[in-house]
């Protein structure tokens, strides 16, 4: 299968990435819409005339920043609706509230690196918790309104972070492997590759695609654990920079049919058979192995069941 390619690259925008379309009538839903790259998604989505409705953990912190927004992009469809990711009681709230069809869901919100072990409200490792099985919980759970949307398209940002763990099959909350900030953080982000792997095997059938992202490196509050960017100058990205790719996947009429793919600089990514470059890049084939996609959906399953 040839890699997918754009003439957009690593400089592009969100904004230029949209340029030209109208997204009227279209219904987007964006995790962590209120802070990072988010705000840019949610930003350059409204601006090209779709319906945005960000999920956030802080709805009253969320709110300031929709309201600078819809003055922003001249757009009164922004709204924000409480979305915990680490709790499923607020997931299901979420769901249970959600009431039209869904032309996107953005799984952008996310958290990394952490020093210390955290757990959710199910007793899930944090980063697992929160960037996997809480997005899972919320992808499923609003299929059926993906479904009656067609062609709708579900986005999982991922990272570079999954060239340095697989998923732990048997131990992925750390309760007997000493808990490391960053390889629980890659083992979440390759568990977000897996989900689009997952979605385009589940769901095909009901016209709904999938792919997964890395945004590059971008100077945010994502890395208020790590000390902040460390990534070299020359290889960071504005925020309106590192939505481009995810706007692509999520409203670009190029993206028609594409289904279980990883992007970077809004082309379709290499796999790469070990971790050599550096800065780090490409795709581990563990995080596109659809036997593995297919075990990480069931596991996932169960856990959302407990």
């Amino acid at each position: 299968m040839a890699s997918f390619t754009t003439n957009f690259g690593f400089s592009s925008t969100a904004s230029e990435v949209l340029h030209g379309l109208d997204l009227s009538g279209k219904t987007i839903i964006v995790t962590g819409g209120a802070s990072g790259i988010g705000i840019e998604t949610v930003r350059a989505l409204a601006a090209a005339g779709a319906a945005v409705t960000i999920g956030a953990r802080r709805p009253d912190a969320a709110e300031s920043v929709a309201a600078e927004l819809r003055t922003a992009t001249r757009s009164n469809a922004i709204e924000v609706r409480a979305l915990d990711l680490a709790d499923l009681a607020s997931v299901r709230a979420f769901v249970a509230g959600w009431d039209k069809p869904l032309n996107a869901l953005v799984n952008n919100a996310g958290i990394m690196a952490p020093p210390d072990l955290q757990r959710t409200n199910e007793g899930r490792e944090l980063q697992f918790g929160t960037n996997f099985v809480g997005h899972f919980a919320l992808t499923t759970g609003l299929h059926a309104w993906l479904r009656r949307a067609q062609d709708a398209r579900v986005v999982s940002v991922a990272s570079t972070g999954n060239l340095f763990a697989p998923v732990f099959w048997d131990d992925p909350d750390f309760r007997f492997i000493p808990y490391h900030p960053l390889l629980a953080y890659a083992q979440s982000k390759t568990a977000c590759i897996l989900l689009s792997v997952g979605i385009a095997r589940q769901w095909h059938a009901d016209g709904i695609t999938s792919n997964a992202l890395n945004p590059g490196a971008i100077a945010t509050n994502l890395q208020r654990h790590t000390g902040g960017l460390r990534t070299p100058e020359p290889y960071r990205k504005t925020p309106q920079q590192g939505a481009a790719t995810s706007v692509l996947l999520a409203a670009s009429p190029r993206l028609a049919g594409v289904n279980g793919r990883y992007f970077d600089n809004c082309n379709e990514a290499d796999s790469v058979t070990e971790r050599g470059s550096d800065p780090p890049a490409g795709v581990a084939p563990y995080a596109l192995d659809p036997g593995n996609a297919d075990r990480l959906w069931e596991m996932a399953a169960a856990m959302i069941a407990e």
